[in-house]
């Protein structure tokens, strides 16, 4: 299984649950990211994401070996989307699968915590009042102490 796709395109949680399932594990852990829904955030329009293509595989495959470094998983997948999503699509999936459901919730919450910290990608939130490039929020770089 590829461990990493960066896509336009919008990824189906179930074939990626079965497939971190064939891996013959006792545990499958997925978080997947959405653009907010515009009832919660009325201004929201449109989220479009960036990256550096080659920089930002790598340094996927580098949170994922540390997490594989760290937890006995059997099974990794990170997807992330790129491009202008609309409110309520997809926009990250990871996925993780162990033997015991402790790896896999814990690597799972450490490559997103990584993901949202390290990999190279810039996020444009559109409003209907205009667009702005978003910051890296502290909560974000609180979260990511906790691994280290």
């Amino acid at each position: 299984m590829q461990k990493i796709l960066i896509s336009e395109a919008d990824f189906d949680i179930k074939a990626e649950y079965a497939a971190l399932k064939k891996t013959g594990v006792g545990a499958v852990v997925m978080f997947a990211g959405i653009v907010r829904d515009t009832a919660k955030d009325p201004q929201l329009v449109a989220m479009t994401l960036e990256h550096y293509p080659g920089m930002t595989e790598q340094e996927i495959d580098n949170i994922i070996k540390q997490a594989e470094a760290r937890w006995p998983l059997q099974g990794v997948r990170v997807i992330h989307r790129v491009g202008r999503l609309l409110p309520e699509e997809n926009i990250v999936f990871v996925g993780t699968a162990s033997a015991h459901r402790a790896a896999a919730f814990e690597s799972a919450a450490f490559i997103m915590d990584y993901l949202k910290t390290n990999a190279p990608f810039w996020k444009k939130e559109e409003s209907k009042t205009g667009s702005v490039w978003v910051d890296a929020r502290q909560v974000d770089e609180t979260a990511l102490k906790k691994w280290q």
